[in-house]
């Protein structure tokens, strides 16, 4: 048996906030998978991530949900990203595509420099 079968790696912390439209535990779910999916590779310098959704106009709709992702890196600035949607599901996707791109060149500057 190896090593990672014996002692899965740990999680790091992801806080997820909801404001002004719930999520349910489904969505959760799905945010804590992709963003361990897409940011795993970078675990070594990665201390917390916090993820917020907002429904910014409440019941008056259209492009009013917005997802807000900060990965708070070790030793270097944290990563903010921002993104509107129509539906919160895809805010979350996009911004998940944006902070993993974003993450990834903090990351590679300071092996650069």
């Amino acid at each position: 048996m190896s090593a990672n079968a014996e002692h899965p790696r740990p999680h790091k912390p992801v806080f997820i906030r909801a404001v002004g439209a719930p999520i349910s535990q489904q969505d959760r779910d799905y945010i804590r998978g992709r963003l361990d999916r897409r940011l795993q590779k970078f675990d070594e310098t990665i201390e917390r991530t916090s993820v917020r959704i907002e429904d910014i106009n409440g019941p008056r709709g259209g492009v009013d949900k917005r997802c807000r992702i900060k990965v708070v890196l070790s030793g270097l600035p944290s990563v903010v990203i921002e993104e509107h949607h129509y539906s919160p599901r895809a805010a979350v996707d996009e911004a998940l595509d944006r902070v993993e791109r974003s993450v990834g060149r903090a990351i590679g500057r300071r092996r650069t420099n």
